[in-house]
């Protein structure tokens, strides 16, 4: 990464801190807007990628959890920390349509914390959380163990001890996987001891998400060895790693595109549609949703469209009709 440049490496930063806000969210269910995502990292890293998306609150907060936790890495984590962490993730006070506590450990009120799964009447419980008179103790021990550089122990290994330990005490009403993997981005960071990372954890956890939970089940359901739970973090650890070679691969195809139209003629729906489709756009790309992406009429969508065709940035996909689509033009290697 160092020899590529401040710039292509701001832009595999940049795609591999969008990667890892929206994979963490997707673990839990919540499927954040991309465009949304990039636009609220970038502004807080003072990055310039042109116009930027209205942004919700909800982005805000979890974006602002992952920066806090690797960009402020070496400031101590606290009660207070874990708690601010958790009011910007449940700005509304709300989970959903639930009110849960905010920025407080949860009280057992409604029962013990337990996570289910299953249709009502015939729930799977997987995990039963301790107590929530304990979680002030037990909360006490964990911060002191996290911040105690004294005891010589290896960044990586606290890491997954950290996730594993927080997620277990299960301390908030909702968020508790989201902030558990933050504290462990939060370790990572410090072993690393550089505010950039280039690949994406909670990308890799969300790729093997079921047995991600499979094996913190066995872990916490048996006698709390640690051995099988660090074995497979260290495992996906790594393959995440390897797996930073895709990010790299879609910045430099991006520099190479740029490189190669740098001094074609552009207007700012062309250039805003055509990043969208080189930061990995989902789905085919037809005159409908460039009209919604660039927020222009259908005949203005087809236009931009006919005139990078010509320029040889696009190209018509196979298929007639309601079916037509086109593809970026990528340049070879």
């Amino acid at each position: 990464m160092e020899s590529l440049g401040f710039r292509l490496r701001d832009e595999a930063w940049l795609q591999t801190l969008t990667q890892d806000v929206i994979k963490t969210s997707e673990i839990e269910g919540e499927r954040l807007d991309t465009d949304q995502v990039r636009s609220s990292i970038a502004r807080r890293l003072g990055m310039d990628i042109g116009a930027l998306a209205a942004v919700d609150r909800n982005v805000e907060g979890i974006v602002e959890v992952m920066l806090d936790a690797t960009q402020n890495c070496a400031k101590p984590l606290t009660v207070k920390r874990l708690f601010g962490w958790h009011g910007a993730l449940f700005p509304t006070g709300r989970s959903g349509l639930s009110k849960i506590r905010v920025a407080k450990w949860r009280n057992d009120s409604a029962g013990p914390m337990q996570v289910i799964s299953g249709p009502i009447g015939r729930e799977t419980v997987h995990f039963t959380a301790p107590p929530a008179e304990q979680l002030g103790a037990e909360i006490k021990t964990f911060l002191s163990r996290f911040e105690n550089v004294e005891v010589e122990l290896d960044g990586v290994i606290k890491a997954g001890l950290a996730h594993l330990w927080l997620v277990t005490l299960h301390p908030f009403d909702d968020g508790n996987g989201r902030i558990a993997r933050a504290v462990g981005d939060m370790a990572l960071a410090r072993s690393e001891q550089t505010h950039q990372r280039f690949y994406s954890l909670s990308a890799q956890i969300q790729h093997e998400r079921n047995e991600y939970y499979n094996v913190l089940e066995r872990t916490q359901k048996g006698d709390m060895v640690v051995t099988d739970w660090l074995l497979w973090f260290l495992a996906c650890l790594q393959r995440a790693i390897g797996r930073a070679e895709e990010t790299l691969s879609v910045v430099l195809e991006k520099a190479r595109f740029w490189d190669r139209f740098a001094t074609s003629p552009m207007n700012e729906r062309q250039i805003k549609v055509l990043n969208r489709l080189l930061d990995g756009f989902e789905g085919k790309l037809t005159t409908s949703k460039w009209a919604k992406l660039s927020k222009c009429s259908q005949d203005t969508a087809y236009r931009d469209i006919l005139a990078l065709i010509e320029l040889g940035a696009l190209k018509k996909a196979e298929g007639v009709g309601r079916s037509t689509h086109y593809d970026l033009v990528v340049p070879v290697k």
